[in-house]
């Protein structure tokens, strides 16, 4: 893989901006942030989920069965019982930088100015 093509797509004529749209999308909803938040350290079945975020088992399934087609969730069976775990670190640590944007955004958090993350590919200056 050349070292040129993976820097570019960070830039704004991305082809993936539009599917960052959509994980997007898929985020900006309190119960699968909730979600998000209740799988970060291991998987669990539905009912805890639902006990979790406060939600129905039916409206955990639905929002699970959503997050599972878009790749941010993955399952495993044991007899009846079905297992929801996070796929990846990626839905998690978005979901970590929104709760840390929205402390700064109260002020609850405190000020540690503009040091922005490594961007493979391009020197900082």
């Amino acid at each position: 893989m050349n070292a040129d093509s993976s820097a570019c797509t960070l830039g704004p004529d991305s082809q993936y901006v539009e599917l960052a749209v959509e994980v997007f999308a898929m985020l900006a909803d309190a119960t699968r942030v909730r979600l998000i938040l209740a799988l970060r350290r291991g998987e669990l079945p539905v009912n805890a989920l639902a006990e979790k975020t406060g939600k129905s088992a039916a409206a955990v399934s639905q929002h699970l069965a959503k997050m599972r087609l878009a790749r941010m969730v993955a399952t495993r069976q044991e007899g009846t019982r079905v297992y929801y775990r996070l796929q990846d670190g990626h839905a998690w640590q978005l979901v970590a930088d929104a709760i840390h944007q929205a402390e700064h955004a109260l002020g609850t958090a405190p000020h540690h100015g503009l040091a922005p993350h490594p961007i493979p590919g391009e020197a900082l200056s």
